[in-house]
């Protein structure tokens, strides 16, 4: 049980841990959001501070070093054992990228869930919001990686020739066709060759900003030839979106590890 329900997270408040890993890629500020208002005893990931940021990619999300990772979960009271529920305002996609994060960095997926629907359908069911700072005991967390969920650009390259992995692009239909400028500087419009083109709002009710029932998920995945496949791997402008994807596909085929290229089309599309 990845995804979670707005009324199961009310009922479990005191519990467990609660992350608001709201982000925008422009006009509007995550952390200023959390500070206004936010649920109950939640805590605020910051996804730039918590990636590895390159000079020459605006915008990018490279998984940080893991004692970065150590440190900066530490700073949020989170321990190995903790049961977390992550939520955004922003349609799910920086919550599902927080959440690869953690289970890439060996937190039990068991332990990791994302609040469907997020903060917009907490709110709109009158359910308790607070402005209040949380009070954090710092802990000691401990990471081991697991490299298998990550590609780089030359596993992707060599790929295109090899087709051990399906490869799936979460962006616009028009970003993949190659119809509409990207927007980041210095980055070409199109997509990787050989990859299958899937939008991640596809897979979102508009209205409720929660993951389409299992059943439309199967068969939005089952348009583009994915069915039960293991060597799937999602990616996106810089790998945040990729990770709905990646959820989605293992709400349906609950034996898929998510995988995602971190660099995405910032990085491959990059012009030099």
């Amino acid at each position: 049980m990845t995804l979670i329900s707005t009324d199961w997270l009310n009922e479990n408040l005191g519990k467990i841990k609660i992350i608001d890993a709201s982000w925008h890629l422009e006009t509007k500020n995550g952390q200023a959001e959390y500070k206004k208002e936010h649920i109950p005893n939640s805590v605020f990931f910051d996804l730039e501070k918590s990636s590895k940021q390159d000079k020459n990619l605006p915008h990018s999300h490279f998984l940080p070093e893991k004692e970065r990772w150590e440190l900066k979960v530490s700073e949020m009271g989170i321990s190995n054992n903790d049961t977390i529920v992550i939520y955004d305002n922003s349609f799910l996609m920086s919550a599902c990228r927080c959440w690869f994060q953690f289970i890439y960095y060996g937190h039990s997926p068991k332990l990791v869930h994302v609040l469907d629907g997020g903060f917009e359908k907490w709110k709109s069911e009158n359910k308790k919001i607070s402005a209040e700072k949380t009070k954090i005991i710092k802990s000691k967390y401990y990471a081991k990686e697991n490299k298998n969920m990550v590609k780089n650009k030359l596993e992707i390259k060599n790929n295109i020739e090899k087709k051990e992995f399906i490869l799936v692009d979460a962006r616009s239909k028009n970003r993949f066709l190659g119809l509409e400028p990207e927007p980041r500087p210095n980055v070409r419009s199109g997509s990787i060759e050989n990859s299958k083109s899937l939008p991640f709002l596809d897979l979102i009710n508009k209205k409720y900003k929660t993951l389409l029932p299992k059943k439309n998920l199967e068969e939005k995945f089952s348009s583009i030839g994915l069915k039960n496949q293991k060597n799937v791997v999602f990616t996106c402008g810089s790998s945040v979106t990729a990770s709905v994807l990646g959820l989605a596909y293992k709400e349906i085929n609950n034996n898929y590890t998510p995988t995602i290229y971190v660099g995405s089309w910032s990085e491959y599309g990059k012009i030099k």
